[in-house]
């Protein structure tokens, strides 16, 4: 946690319950989801330079979703499908509401679907590479008309395919020069070379007996460059480098160095809330009292003690968090190595924001 130059940072714990290699405030870790952040940050970067523009068709870039067909009505079989009303754009897909990505109800049968395509990220070998998996979706239904609802989680991972297409780069390639380097993050990436993993935690998820079983290991999936680099929730970090991203924000774009990253108007974007009601409430399931921007959700009620008016960021399924409060200058990080079992925030992440509410 970070105000200004005050800064508490503490690691607690074992990077590895099976040799009990202390945790220290370089063990890196699966960020998950609040890579969503960071992916639309490097698109927005594209839209200041004019290469991608905010009502630009994303069929220019990933024409395998330029005349996409949506379901009659969410609870129609996935067959039973109509031209959309009008293209997706590049906003659209900034905002998640594209028309793909999950709602509350998981039963639906296009949702169903989209479980064969859109899969456990946390497992990124679960994905082929990209245009394969493009191919794969593109042969899917919209649930949803695009800009009709706030759907979770998929257009995260069109953000990234649509800038490594835009650039003619690799995601990782792409956001190393633009974000990390320019940040000094020397720690994320979308794999952990072999002289970092002494630091690289295991990851757990819970067992049947209340215990924890090993999910994956130092040098396992984030041992070799992915097939598909994930947008949506395919860094590893630690607890130094994200704040960087953080500050960065809260500086309106500037590096600690002074470099500019993003421009001030980005920032604004990214962090504001972009939804209506009717869109919040398909997928209520996933956002407590917020709104969403860009890659991250934005408070807009304040349901618990630590929602605060514009705080931003997100959570992630490996156990993080990671947030920004402009009104009072704060960064709140927790990364933690057990997974979450469902969309809702672990009471550890809950106790650790009601703390930072209260410090």
């Amino acid at each position: 946690m970070a105000r200004g130059d005050q800064v508490e940072a503490v690691a607690v714990g074992a990077q590895d319950a099976g040799d009990g290699t202390p945790m220290a405030r370089d063990s890196i870790f699966r960020v998950a989801s609040i890579t969503k952040s960071v992916t639309a940050a490097a698109l927005l970067i594209l839209v200041e330079e004019g290469r991608v523009a905010r009502d630009d068709p994303i069929g220019k870039w990933l024409p395998e979703l330029a005349k996409p067909m949506v379901v009659r009505t969410p609870a129609s079989p996935v067959d039973d499908g109509v031209p959309t009303d009008r293209p997706i754009t590049v906003f659209d897909v900034l905002a998640s509401q594209a028309g793909y990505g999950f709602p509350s109800d998981f039963t639906l049968p296009a949702v169903q679907e989209l479980f064969t395509v859109q899969k456990d990220g946390r497992v990124p070998s679960n994905f082929p590479p990209a245009d394969e998996w493009m191919a794969a979706l593109g042969r899917l239904p919209l649930l949803y008309q695009p800009g009709a609802a706030w759907l979770y989680d998929t257009c995260s991972v069109l953000q990234g395919v649509l800038i490594s297409r835009a650039t003619g780069q690799p995601l990782p390639t792409f956001l190393t020069e633009r974000i990390f380097r320019p940040l000094g993050t020397v720690d994320t990436g979308f794999e952990v070379p072999a002289a970092k993993r002494d630091r690289f935690t295991s990851f757990y998820r819970p067992s049947d007996d209340g215990g924890l079983e090993l999910a994956d290991g130092p040098d396992g999936e984030w041992s070799s460059p992915p097939a598909l680099p994930l947008g949506n929730g395919g860094l590893a970090s630690t607890a130094d480098d994200w704040p960087a991203f953080c500050r960065m924000l809260l500086a309106g774009g500037m590096a600690a160095d002074g470099r500019r990253v993003l421009s001030a108007d980005s920032v604004r974007m990214l962090t504001s809330d972009h939804t209506n009601p009717a869109q919040r409430d398909i997928g209520q399931l996933f956002l407590e009292g917020q709104g969403w921007g860009f890659g991250g959700s934005v408070d807009i009620e304040r349901p618990n003690p630590w929602n605060v008016t514009g705080r931003y960021g997100w959570v992630g399924g490996t156990g993080t968090a990671a947030h920004i409060i402009p009104a009072t200058g704060t960064v709140t990080i927790l990364l933690t190595q057990v997974a979450a079992m469902g969309p809702t925030p672990a009471p550890v992440i809950r106790e650790f924001w009601r703390y930072a509410a209260d410090s």
